[in-house]
């Protein structure tokens, strides 16, 4: 039986590399980002990686009719949806008493409110068929004090650990995926060349392992998802380290 995955900031960074991966293995894709052409040019590519069929769905994320869309689709009984993966988002400087705060306010809405629209959405086909898989994109900030980001994918975390509890019984596994830095068209897009972004190399993940390890993750039952051995050392060691100190480590990428 063919799995149809919808996935929302498809267009590039996470959102791309996890069309590419479930085109590999016959899946139905939705596609949902602001960019129509980006978005044909990538159903183009993934038609000859293997999707069984791809709709390509354009919409902004930050206005109300784009989610309604979305959330219609999700909700459409004749044509249900397996698999929502939740990666739209966007970063934002640090300095929060700078920022404007209706870009702060967007921000949290993108990252909090627009995916639990859509799992609420997606939700009661998924549990009336007795099986799904939501995969919200947050962060390994969500365990250090950083901004704004760190409180939006925080919410994410714990919302997705809750979600996992009640509903994976049910068949329906929710699981937060936390990445750590992970190279993307993300930092570009605040303007942050590669080797500019002030973290270590090191320290920097592949796109499509972080995509292999959560989708293995998500198919285990998860809750939490952290790709790669170096970042579940670093968030276990956020447990035992002094807020204060966290933070000011937290500060040091962009």
């Amino acid at each position: 039986m063919t799995r149809t995955s919808l996935i929302t900031g498809a267009s590039a960074g996470l959102g791309a590399e996890y069309a590419r991966a479930l085109a590999r293995r016959g899946d139905h894709l939705v596609l949902v980002a602001r960019r129509t052409s980006t978005l044909e040019e990538l159903a183009t590519e993934l038609e000859g990686l293997g999707a069984d069929g791809i709709e390509v769905l354009s919409a902004d994320l930050a206005q109300d009719a784009d989610v309604q869309a979305v959330v219609a689709r999700l909700s459409e009984p004749s044509r249900p949806v397996d698999v929502l993966v939740s990666s739209a988002g966007f970063g934002l400087p640090l300095a929060f008493e700078r920022n404007d705060i209706e870009d702060e306010v967007r921000h949290l809405r993108l990252h909090d409110e627009v995916p639990m629209r859509l799992m609420r959405a997606v939700l009661p086909g998924m549990l009336e068929r007795g099986r799904g898989a939501i995969l919200n994109i947050a962060s390994v900030a969500a365990f250090t004090p950083r901004s704004t980001y760190s409180a939006a994918k925080a919410w994410t975390v714990s919302f997705s650990r809750w979600a996992n509890a009640r509903y994976r019984p049910r068949g329906v596994s929710v699981t937060a995926v936390c990445p750590g830095f992970t190279h993307t068209e993300f930092h570009a897009r605040m303007g942050l060349a590669r080797g500019t972004e002030g973290i270590p190399g090191w320290m920097w993940l592949d796109a499509p392992r972080v995509v292999e390890e959560s989708l293995r993750d998500a198919a285990r039952g998860r809750a939490v998802s952290v790709p790669s051995r170096r970042y579940r050392a670093i968030v276990g060691l956020t447990r035992f380290l002094p807020a204060g100190l966290l933070a000011t480590a937290a500060a040091r990428g962009r």
